[in-house]
């Protein structure tokens, strides 16, 4: 009801502005104005002493009192609000930029609700009663709003599906040029198409939940390899606790032997210390009395004191005593070193070993992304590339070139089209690539400032590196002539151009490890517990074997023991090349080889034939 009397705007009109009352006053015959409508009225007018109502003309002698409605007042402020949620709404729906606008709207053009496919027009709510109420229109296919699909050529709308050109068309295109294409109506075609984009939309969500399968068994196999990882990291850490505990315990009871050693040590010194400052004191009271008697002026007293005092025991009779313990400490210091020595030796075998192998554990996984165009290098956990090493070693970074399978082209500074397998190689990140792209830096040593060399024969040197080896090699210093020990299988920092034959001179040593020059590489970097000295005979047999007897006109070929000559091999020359001495120019050698003019190599690389193992060589 309320809703109804506010709905009669016109029953809250002002009489005299025929607007909505506004400050709403009641005078004494009952009838409501403005009151600026009212106060205007009656001061403007020549009242002549009376005051008129201007609805029912009711006359009053004197200005009536002008009374607020407060309730009407009420009444006029919600019929405002109505107004302005109206007005609100009208603007809303309201046609705006790429809305569907009513076609039959004039003036204010209202957004549209329905398009008639038959009229070929959008209708707003307004204007699509009649198709709703008029039977004629009710026939009539009504769509939610949209642009009506016209053929422009001719002006007619698109309600057939040509299958021969794929395309929608009109009737009238069916008579020109769709004339004897296969047609079908629109809703046909669309029928059809629509079965088969649901079974297309069937299949991609059944390939969405087998996905979210994958997805959650991924989540799943992460959670749990971390969670291995995070054991793994745990009982590594419980078992070099417990192998650390160990060490301390058994080290306090070596130290306890050494304090109860030196306690057992100390008392007998102790003792032999308070025997012998007795002796001493005797001696000298004994010194006393000769002194005494030495001195004396009487012959007689003299001669009758000789006697007991030169026959009383002398320091002749007295036995020699000298502090001797049971062991010495310095050998025990020496065994100490010995034992820290190979536990070090041992430790760090061992652990590079477990290192190796762990990292050994992800060639097993599947290679990683690497795409053409990446930049990479060989996995330190790699000790030899499947395709060998030819130029290339552990600090080289080349690009990725081609990829066929698990084979992979990449280009190295040192070795164009160098050919590994995927799995073998990783990616660098750019920041590790322009650190070692160069691969050379400067060193200032005490003995030598701006000394230069490369990344690959340099290593990080500890404070215990650089102030003392515990080694047991010890026994090893500059200068000595060495090799590799036979049963090392491969060195800690790799061979390069060395071999078990190899024999170089120490260069430097720094704590566990040492610099050696060898023939076949300069500044090789080894561990001085991988090493055994190499006596005169040795030295001199191997030099003899290496290049004593190669002059020019001589014939050689490779040494079977060298995996890749110094200077690289070349096209043509293998082991079984043989080839003639031209040139000798210290340690370098220049051979021609049948099939490679020119080609040098080192002395020490190259081994003597005789006619036999030529001929041999040459039929096979």
């Amino acid at each position: 009801m309320a809703e109804a009397i506010l709905g009669d705007h016109d029953q809250y009109s002002c009489s005299i502005c025929l607007d909505l009352l506004n400050d709403p006053v009641t005078i004494p015959c009952g009838h409501s104005y403005c009151s600026s409508c009212i106060n205007e009225c009656w001061n403007t007018k020549d009242l002549k002493g009376t005051y008129k109502c201007p609805q029912c003309r009711h006359a009053f002698n004197s200005k009536p009192p002008l009374n607020k409605n407060t309730i009407l007042a009420e009444i006029m402020e919600k019929l405002r609000l109505q107004t302005k949620l109206h007005m609100s709404e009208a603007a809303q729906s309201l046609a705006g930029p790429g809305d569907i606008a009513c076609d039959f709207c004039a003036g204010e053009v209202f957004k549209a609700v329905k398009s008639c496919l038959e009229c070929r027009a959008s209708y707003c709510e307004t204007h699509v009663n009649p198709h709703y109420n008029v039977p004629a229109l009710r026939k009539h296919k009504l769509v939610k709003a949209t642009v009506m699909p016209i053929c422009s050529k001719h002006d007619k709308l698109l309600e057939v599906y040509c299958r021969t050109d794929q395309v929608c068309v009109c009737m009238h295109c069916l008579m020109d040029d769709h004339k004897g294409h296969d047609t079908v109506p629109s809703t046909k075609e669309r029928d059809e198409k629509q079965m088969k984009l649901t079974d297309t939309q069937t299949k991609v969500k059944q390939t969405i939940q087998a996905k979210e399968k994958e997805l959650q068994k991924m989540k799943m196999d992460i959670t749990s390899h971390s969670d291995s990882a995070k054991e793994a990291v745990k009982n590594s850490t419980k078992a070099f606790t417990e192998l650390a505990t160990f060490i301390e315990k058994r080290s306090n009871e070596v130290i306890e032997k050494i304090k109860a050693q030196e306690k057992a040590d100390l008392d007998q010194g102790a003792k032999l210390q308070q025997k012998l400052e007795g002796e001493i004191t005797e001696l000298k009271k004994r010194e006393g009395v000769l002194e005494t008697l030495l001195q004396t002026d009487d012959n007689i007293h003299f001669l009758q004191n000789y006697e007991p005092v030169s026959s009383s025991s002398g320091s002749d009779e007295l036995p020699s005593l000298s502090f001797q313990p049971c062991c010495s400490f310095e050998d025990i210091d020496k065994l100490v070193r010995e034992l820290t020595g190979r536990l070090k030796t041992t430790c760090m075998q061992e652990t590079n070993k477990t290192i190796n192998e762990v990292s050994d554990l992800s060639t097993k996984s599947p290679p990683c992304d690497i795409e053409v165009g990446d930049t990479v290098r060989v996995k330190p956990s790699v000790v030899i590339p499947t395709h060998k090493w030819g130029s290339v070693s552990y600090t080289s970074i080349g690009v990725v070139k081609k990829i066929q399978g698990e084979s992979l082209t990449v280009d190295f500074p040192e070795q164009k089209n160098w050919t590994g397998i995927v799995s073998e190689m990783e990616i660098v990140a750019s920041a590790d690539s322009d650190i070692k792209c160069d691969n050379s830096l400067i060193v200032d040593f005490p003995e030598h400032a701006n000394w230069k060399e490369i990344y690959s024969e340099m290593e990080l040197v500890t404070k215990d590196d650089e102030f003392g080896s515990s080694s047991l090699e010890s026994n090893i210093k500059i200068g000595d002539k060495v090799r590799v020990k036979p049963s090392v299988v491969t060195p800690t920092h790799k061979w390069g151009a060395v071999t078990h034959k190899s024999i170089g001179a120490v260069k430097k040593i720094q704590g566990e490890s040492l610099t050696v020059d060898f023939p076949e590489h300069k500044n090789w970097t080894g561990l001085v517990s991988e090493m055994e000295l190499v006596t005169g005979s040795c030295t001199d047999l191997s030099t003899k074997n290496a290049s004593v007897d190669i002059k020019v006109g001589d014939r050689v070929r490779v040494k079977p023991s060298v995996t890749t000559p110094k200077h690289n091999w070349g096209e043509h020359v293998t082991h079984s090349s043989v080839g003639v001495v031209k040139e000798i120019k210290f340690e370098d050698v220049i051979v021609e080889f049948p099939k490679h003019k020119g080609w040098k190599g080192i002395l020490s690389e190259m081994e003597l034939i005789n006619d036999s193992d030529a001929e041999v060589s040459g039929s096979s």
